[in-house]
This record gives structure tokens, sequence and C-alpha cells, in this order.
């Protein structure tokens, strides 16, 4: 029997009734009929990451088994991030999400909890050895992902993470993996050679927040940072004036901003060092805390970092 012909032959108000629990499922979220119902679901892991390095770090070994939703874009401070509505409902849909842990994405941690009793989630950083973290006021410096040869450590948690999720393509994930590892091998020593053409004295950096610790290790480069590891800290008038008093007393003509940090105090140190008639330029800008634009050379992993070194290295030379 047709629809019309059932319709016709019930009461108006049914028919009413009818029509109208037709239009709240159709208008209800989530709902969809016909060619609508598979839309999306193509058969790659749905991940969330946080910070542009952890998405990148996911896209290299998932290759085109994982479709990646990133958090936070360039030039975004993790340190202070809180979540959107719109990434709460991101991370309620994800198959597995990954962030880079040891406090980073500090504002995240509550709900990264929550989500963990319900779903895999992974802190990267987390699972690297104790005695590999550089530690600041009794917490783990975070930026662990400027010594390359330490975040090259952190491939075979994604790696793992994604076997255990879609054992089907163990072999692809460990062969990416593999791939980027060596990748990694050969960019570190690449910083290495590049930073050694510095001379040892003139190896000094001095920007916004205390993130260059591990590539002043990695590198033998002296680092100070105005802030501490957190942008979440205030930076003291006095710790501004000690940076003022070493780039014066050293003669260092260059200091650093970054994409992700204000300005303001680097331009406080400058003020500061014109005032004792030593003239302090901005040697350029680093990225820190956020990659570059998407489709950018800075916007992968291994291009920010040869734009750091690059900048530094010319700067400083």
């Amino acid at each position: 029997m047709k629809l019309r012909t059932v319709l016709l032959a019930v009461p108006h108000r049914t028919v009413a009734a009818v029509i109208l629990l037709l239009l709240t499922v159709l208008s209800t979220p989530g709902c969809h009929f016909g060619s609508d119902s598979s839309a999306g679901d193509d058969g790659r892991i749905d991940v969330v990451a946080t910070t542009g390095m952890v998405a990148d770090l996911v896209e290299r070994i998932g290759g085109e088994h994982v479709k990646v939703q990133q958090l936070m874009s360039a030039g975004i401070d993790p340190h202070q991030y809180k979540a959107a509505p719109a990434d709460r409902i991101a991370c309620d849909r994800a198959d597995v999400i990954f962030y880079s842990g040891l406090h980073l994405e500090g504002k995240l941690a509550d709900m990264f909890e929550k989500l963990a009793a319900k779903k895999p989630v992974y802190a990267v950083a987390d699972k690297l050895p104790e005695a590999s973290l550089l530690s600041s006021d009794g917490a783990h410096d975070p930026h662990v992902w400027f010594d390359v040869s330490l975040w090259r450590q952190t491939i075979p948690v994604v790696r793992d993470a994604l076997i255990e999720h879609d054992p089907a393509h163990a072999e692809e994930y460990r062969r990416n993996a593999a791939g980027y590892e060596a990748e990694l091998d050969k960019l570190h020593e690449e910083c290495k050679a590049a930073l050694a053409g510095v001379p040892e004295s003139q190896r000094v950096m001095i920007t916004a927040h205390d993130a260059f610790e591990y590539f002043g290790r990695a590198y033998g480069v002296e680092v100070h940072g105005i802030q501490g590891i957190s942008t979440e800290s205030e930076a003291s008038v006095k710790e501004v004036n000690r940076l003022v008093d070493l780039l014066v007393s050293r003669k260092i003509k260059a200091v650093f901003v970054e994409t992700s940090v204000s300005e303001r105090n680097i331009n406080s140190l400058l003020e500061g060092c014109r005032a004792q008639g030593h003239e302090v330029r901005i040697g350029g800008e680093l990225f820190s805390d956020a990659m570059g634009d998407k489709g950018t050379p800075e916007g992968t992993y291994p291009g920010m970092i040869r734009h750091n070194v690059k900048t530094v290295v010319e700067a400083l030379k």
C-alpha cells in the first residue's frame, strides 16, 4: 500500500503526529539517511592530536590509515590552551587521542584523564626515560622535541599504539616508524654540525621563555629564558635586569622572539640594554611550542627544527 493511501485512511490528527515525528527525527543531529550515512566513514583511524609536533608524528607513522585532527594550530600556546566545545566533541568522537604530556597541555589534563577511562589516550613524552628529562622548580621540562634524538624516542609510543588499535596494518606502521627514525637520526647530526660552526663563546640564546634547554644540552648552546618553562609563570623585574646585565657584559648582539609567545618581555630587554648604551637586535623568530602553518616547510617537525637552527646560526655568527 502506498504511503499516500495510508495517510488518507487515518485521522488527520494521526497524520499530523506522524509528520511531526518524521520532522523531529530528520532534524536530530547525527541522524542521516541515504548516501549520507557513510559520510566520513573511510576506514581510517580518527585521531585527535594536541600540538603540531604530535600531529606530525602521528601522520608520519600512520600514513594513509589515520585522519588526524590537530587541536592547536600555528601560533597557539599549549601552556595556556583551554578546550573549546568543538575540541571536546572531537575528542569524544575520536578513536585514539595523542598529546605531548609532561604537563605541556596542563589545562587539558582533566579532560584527558576522563577520556582515558573509555578510549585509548597516550601522552607520548611521558614514556621517555626519567634520566633523559630536565627539570625546573620541581617539574619536568616538557619541551623535549628540541632534542631531535630525544623526540625520536617517542616514535615507538605512537607506532605501538596504532598497531594495537589496527593490527591489520602493523607492518606499514613498523616500516613508517623505522623510516622516520632514520630521518630524525640524520636531522640530529645535521643540527650538531650546523651549531658546531658557531664559535662556542658566541653560542648564547636568549628567548621569551625557557623552552630551549633540551636544544642547548643537545647542541652545545647556552640558553636563557625570561619566563620559566611554562608561559603561565610571570617574568620578574629581577630576571629581566639579570639578562640585561648578561647581554651588556658579554656584548651579546641578538635575542630571539617566539611565534607563540608575546614579544613584550623581549622588548623590555632591548630597552634595558639601550639604556646602558648597548644595542641588541632581534635575531629572528623561533618556533617553540607551536610549529608553522600547515602546508609550509615549518609546518612539519623537521622543517621547524631546520628553520630554528638556521635562524640561530645566522644570528649568532
